[in-house]
């Protein structure tokens, strides 16, 4: 399907791959993405890379509706000792670091990640991308109107997923501009999204295969599953699976997870379904059932 190159640290996907987050941060909105010292940190990785994790997502500010910032030094202070870690307890893991700021993605990457994700697209440092070019690694680019502070005010559209991809074809081509070579596209579900754009943008997600990039889905636990069936994002689970499986046969190639077994099952499943259509990886049982 793709490659992602982060300074010769391949990662080859034939088939959807799982992105799980872990949080160094107080206030994320799922608890359980926040363990609450070293100890835990470390066993929250291992626990996601046996359960099949091919990336994992390190992020040191809370990107909430109404989140309040903090400044790039907390955000250091908050990552690079957990990406030092995380790389002497598993040399071989595939790191990705949640920011927007450009010193944290370049002090990221020379502390062990080998991946920056943006939810501004490289909107809210005009750094961004040319420091990314520069480091020679993937870049997952997100569509985020406002910050996210301000993005709830945001989510006003004509057309959601026009706008988005619109969005896209600038960045990507700006991306590229910039000497990014390994660019993933984010539609930010729920970034400056109302739950109705966030479910036609799920119903639409193959639209962004036209700009030849790997679309990455977000949807975990998110309040568009946990408002609409009136749960907690604790009880959220079930509803993330659903809308994660309807990512996958709408063309997702890397699902952003909180649970990554859970996803693991989800894509076993849904290529066994897509099968007769599609080349899967996943053998069938023979025999009666």
């Amino acid at each position: 399907m793709f490659t992602l190159n982060g300074r010769g640290r391949l990662l080859a996907a034939d088939r959807p791959l799982i992105m799980g987050i872990i949080n160094s941060t107080p206030d994320s909105f799922y608890s359980g993405s926040r363990p609450h010292d070293d100890a835990a940190f470390l066993q929250q990785a291992e626990t996601m890379l046996q359960e099949g994790a091919d990336i994992l997502d390190i992020g040191g500010q809370s990107s909430r509706p109404g989140a309040a910032w903090v400044g790039e030094e907390e955000e250091l202070r908050r990552v690079v000792p957990r990406i030092m870690q995380l790389k002497e307890q598993f040399p071989d893991i595939f790191l990705s670091v949640d920011t927007w700021y450009s010193r944290v993605a370049r002090e990221a990457i020379a502390a062990g990640a080998s991946m920056v994700n943006d939810v501004s697209g490289g909107l809210l440092d005009p750094n961004m991308l040319s420091v990314v070019g520069r480091l020679g690694v993937p870049y997952v680019c997100m569509h985020m109107k406002g910050t996210p502070a301000t993005m709830n005010k945001e989510a006003v559209y004509d057309d959601v997923t026009r706008e988005v991809l619109d969005f896209f074809i600038s960045r990507v081509e700006d991306a590229r501009r910039a000497g990014i070579h390994d660019i993933v596209l984010d539609p930010g579900m729920g970034f400056a999204k109302t739950h109705r754009h966030n479910l036609e943008l799920l119903h639409n997600l193959s639209v962004f295969r036209m700009t030849g990039c790997p679309i990455l889905l977000g949807v975990s636990r998110k309040s568009t599953i946990y408002k609409l069936l009136g749960i907690t994002p604790e009880e959220a689970l079930n509803g993330t699976t659903v809308l994660n499986t309807l990512g996958l046969i709408n063309g997702a190639d890397i699902l952003r997870v909180h649970d990554v077994r859970e996803a693991k099952e989800a894509i076993t499943l849904a290529e066994a379904y897509m099968a007769p259509n599609k080349r899967s990886t996943a053998p069938l049982p023979e025999g009666p059932l």
